[in-house]
């Protein structure tokens, strides 16, 4: 009787401690706040691995426990799937739920824009990443980007954006507008007081952006075309003739031929003098310091070799050699 009744007790207790661990369990699957319907954005980075996601998922208060969430990714398979972005979420929401929410995609994407893009790049890549139609990418293109003659290119400033997917190309191109608006403010005056017109110095940053191997390179391609301006030569630059031509089957910036110096155009350097009438591309602050700060040289020509190095020359003849020495 009493080994009966010790195998009893025994086998209450385990029931008991059983019962305790399900409830417990199942209290860290529940709803942090469960009656609560109020929803807060929720964002993952960029290059944010999954052990973080979770992890500010905790610290967001929107789950209980980061084991129970994991527990929960490995019964639904969805481990590693869940995209960066912005998500509205709610503490009033369940592991699962909350799964099954970040499963559905982001309500806001990440958008890289890299500078020196021209808009119609930008529009590919927000084409791809919100699968706009064509109607929407040429409302983009000929529409939405021109509805100020200064707009026109150049002001969809390069940045990484947090947008809503279910935002308007129009509402995209301001928001874009308003970023440049934001990081030029500090330039506007930097211009005024070296006589400079704001939409000149931008035209030629973009030049500069286009025609850089990198940010190290542009004081001296300024010092370089302002010195050409200076001389009324005509800036010759190869950039403004890829923006003229267009997009070709390789790309918008391949190489030009010779036969593309004779492209009938206000934006061919090779034909006419001046700086182009727009924006060739969406410049970055680099390029727009290096129109307001040139290096100080003699250099009328500038070339890069096979590994992206610049050399300039003070007369034709001098670049001349330099084709010979490093591009040859």
């Amino acid at each position: 009787m009493i080994k009966n009744k010790i195998v009893l007790i025994g086998g209450g207790l385990l029931l008991a401690i059983v019962m305790g661990w399900l409830f417990a369990s199942f209290m860290l699957f529940n709803a942090p706040q469960p009656k609560t319907e109020k929803v807060e954005l929720f964002t993952i980075a960029l290059k944010t691995n999954e052990p973080e996601i979770i992890n500010k998922l905790l610290k967001q208060g929107l789950i209980k426990n980061t084991w129970a969430f994991n527990l929960v990714l490995t019964i639904k398979g969805k481990h590693n799937t869940i995209e960066p972005g912005g998500y509205y979420l709610s503490k009033g929401m369940n592991a699962w739920q909350i799964i099954d929410r970040l499963s559905l995609g982001p309500e806001m994407k990440w958008v890289v824009i890299p500078e020196g893009l021209r808009k119609e790049e930008i529009g590919e890549i927000l084409t791809k990443t919100f699968g706009w139609n064509q109607q929407d990418i040429d409302d983009w293109n000929n529409k939405y980007t021109r509805m100020e003659y200064d707009y026109i290119e150049g002001v969809y400033f390069p940045d990484t954006y947090l947008i809503p997917t279910a935002e308007k190309n129009f509402e995209v191109a301001q928001r874009m507008i308003n970023r440049f608006n934001e990081k030029f403010a500090p330039y506007f005056d930097k211009f005024a007081e070296k006589d400079i017109m704001w939409t000149t110095g931008l035209r030629l940053a973009s030049v500069i952006q286009r025609e850089a191997a990198g940010k190290e390179d542009m004081p001296l391609i300024a010092g370089i075309l302002w010195n050409r301006l200076d001389k009324d030569m005509k800036l010759e630059v190869d950039a403004t003739v890829q923006y003229a031509r267009g997009k070709t089957e390789g790309g918008w910036w391949v190489p030009i031929k010779p036969e593309d110096k004779e492209i009938d155009s206000p934006y061919n350097t090779y034909m006419y003098k001046g700086i182009p009438p727009h924006p060739i591309a969406n410049p970055g602050l680099e390029a727009i310091e290096a129109v307001l700060n040139p290096e100080e040289t003699a250099c009328l020509y500038y070339l890069h070799d096979n590994n992206r190095r610049i050399h300039c020359a003070k007369t034709y003849q001098e670049h001349l050699s330099n084709i010979d020495k490093y591009l040859k």
